[in-house]
């Protein structure tokens, strides 16, 4: 499914994500909940500066999620294959659940669909002459 499908099956099944934006790998919003509204917007900019912000306290690895507590919340970065998934929450969230949540969406975003393949000719049946052509 494509992200915004993936966003939309989040929204629905999660009740403690209030706004969710997916990212792709190169930081642009690929799907908003609610769509292009400023509060999805400014989650997308806080998830990147968040997730950089881990990123330069030295790990030597990728980092996968950011969680911040918040008095009226919490936000959630998660980050799996090349792709950022952030959600705002209610108070209180199960962390765990919001968390699995938001790889499920992740790992539900297919890859753009390549073109299929057309079968090639074989070296025998392009050299052949039509029919009712002479050599």
């Amino acid at each position: 499914m494509d992200a915004a499908q993936a966003l939309t099956e989040l929204m629905q099944l999660s009740t403690q994500v209030e706004t969710a934006v997916v990212l792709g790998a190169d930081g642009t919003a690929l799907a908003s909940s609610p769509e292009g509204s400023a509060a999805a917007s400014a989650l997308a900019a806080s998830a990147h500066e968040l997730l950089s912000a881990a990123s330069d306290l030295g790990s030597k690895q990728e980092v996968t999620r950011v969680e911040v507590e918040l008095a009226d919340g919490a936000v959630f970065v998660v980050s799996e294959g090349g792709r950022t998934v952030a959600a705002r929450t209610s108070p209180e969230p199960a962390a765990g659940l919001v968390v699995y949540d938001l790889r499920t969406c992740l790992r539900s975003i297919e890859d753009e669909p390549k073109k299929k393949r057309t079968a090639r000719k074989s070296k025998s049946e392009s050299e052949a002459k039509p029919e009712g052509e002479e050599a």
